[in-house]
């Protein structure tokens, strides 16, 4: 059978991460295929599974983030009073590096909390290029239209019915590919792909209308329909139609079971966001700092917002889409008791002070003393002042005090020392060596 999937989503981005995802529902569907249970629904839950038991790592320390927060909110609290008003370079470099030194001591990272969704979101979108057309990803869904496809190829009129976007309302984005060069000069594969783009987006009613307008091929169209019928539909739904479109047509045909079947999808979408949400560990909100209770209060509010988007997407996208969004949350928040019970059992000290002898390590590394680290830190090189000389018998010796050309020579060659061994050049470190090499070079006078 065919191999050459033109339908594919080409993207730069979004393009190769559909195509991996697409390979595992691929093979998802094989092997329901296999014990005789193809379904296309089935395999978006199964599909759901593996892509959160994959992100599972994230989970965890997503959870951990915002368990460790509450023990590392005064700290950092503490850090941005110290500096509060302070706007110049330096003061906002050392603000920064202490501000990642506690992070570093809890063993969390300060995007820790976010990296999750800055993953799901790329998934989400390349997953609606699959679900929109899931013969151009899942071989057996393409399969299904043969042989009707090589027949309607070698039809008369059967490429000028299937153009035709009033005959074909849901295909007609893809009626374009009806006039591309390779369809017009005759290559068989790509008008076979043409096809089946179009009718996979078929309606009940558009594959009757097909049927009567080609009795001849009445039959392959009726084997069809009964074979995507079996395997798009999930609880008496089309996995590949959006709520929206089938909601709009159980009205027009009075199907009134089917408008709240439809609906399903976005409530129960809603509900299980809702419900995600809740179960999520909630950030505390008890700060004095206003800037801590704004970004505290902005999330609580998309949060709230969340499960109305939700319901919003999910019924104007496939409802493939949504089983995947229900899916995924009721996934979630599983993941979220069990981790919870997970993290509550720790001993969230004995946590910290592993991570905090992590990190010391890692200064030592790097050839830094962090027991001097921090007392070096908080001294500022502008506002370094010469020792005092050693007492002397006369005011001509107290008199010889180096000269500000070479306490600036001084401090130069300090940062020169440092920069070349494992300090990293302006950062906080850095200059607590040239601290701590001034200091001493004006003891040894």
């Amino acid at each position: 059978m065919n191999s050459i999937l033109l339908s594919q989503y080409d993207g730069a981005i979004l393009g190769p991460i559909a195509r991996v995802l697409g390979w595992i529902m691929n093979g998802i569907f094989w092997v329901l295929d296999k014990i005789g249970i193809p379904n296309i629904g089935l395999a978006i839950i199964l599909f759901t599974i593996v892509i959160y038991l994959l992100l599972m790592p994230l989970t965890i320390r997503q959870q951990k983030f915002s368990k460790l927060s509450a023990k590392m909110n005064p700290e950092l609290q503490a850090i941005q009073k110290r500096y509060a008003g302070k706007k110049d370079n330096e003061s906002m470099m050392a603000m920064n590096q202490e501000t990642k030194e506690v992070y570093a001591k809890y063993g969390v990272s300060p995007t820790g909390s976010c990296v999750q969704l800055l993953i799901q979101m790329p998934i989400l979108f390349a997953l609606y290029r699959v679900f929109s057309n899931v013969p151009a990803y899942v071989a057996q869904v393409k399969e299904a239209f043969f042989p009707l496809v090589e027949k309607l190829v070698n039809t008369p009129g059967a490429t000028e019915f299937l153009s035709n976007s009033e005959n074909f309302t849901n295909g007609a984005m893809y009626a374009r590919q009806f006039a591309n060069e390779a369809f017009t000069s005759g290559n068989v594969e790509y008008m076979q792909n043409t096809f089946i783009d179009v009718l996979y987006k078929a309606s009940t009613a558009e594959w009757n209308n097909l049927a009567a307008n080609f009795p001849d091929l009445a039959s392959e169209i009726t084997s069809t329909m009964e074979r995507m019928d079996r395997y798009n539909n999930f609880l008496g739904l089309n996995m590949g139609n959006p709520p929206a479109f089938m909601v709009s047509e159980a009205i027009s045909t009075g199907a009134w079971l089917m408008v709240i079947a439809a609906l399903a999808i976005p409530v129960l979408s809603a509900v299980t966001q809702w419900l995600n949400v809740k179960l999520m560990p909630q950030a505390d909100t008890g700060s004095d700092n206003d800037k801590a209770n704004s970004m505290m209060a902005s999330m609580k509010m998309m949060n709230n917002i969340m499960p109305i988007m939700s319901a919003v997407f999910c019924y104007t996208l496939p409802a493939g889409m949504g089983l995947y969004w229900i899916a995924g949350s009721v996934v979630r928040s599983v993941q979220q008791v069990a981790i919870n019970k997970h993290i509550d059992k720790m001993d969230i000290d004995a946590e910290i002070k592993k991570n905090v002898e992590k990190h010391k390590e890692k200064l030592r590394k790097k050839g830094i003393d962090p027991e001097k680290l921090n007392s070096y830190a908080t001294m500022s090189t502008r506002n370094v002042k010469p020792q005092s000389p050693a007492p002397a018998a006369s005011s001509k010796t107290k008199a010889s005090a180096m000269t500000q050309e070479e306490k600036d020579e001084a401090v130069r060659k300090a940062t020169e020392y440092y920069n070349k061994n494992a300090a990293k050049p302006g950062s906080l470190a850095a200059k607590a060596n040239m601290v701590k090499d001034y200091n001493e070079r004006n003891n040894r006078k």
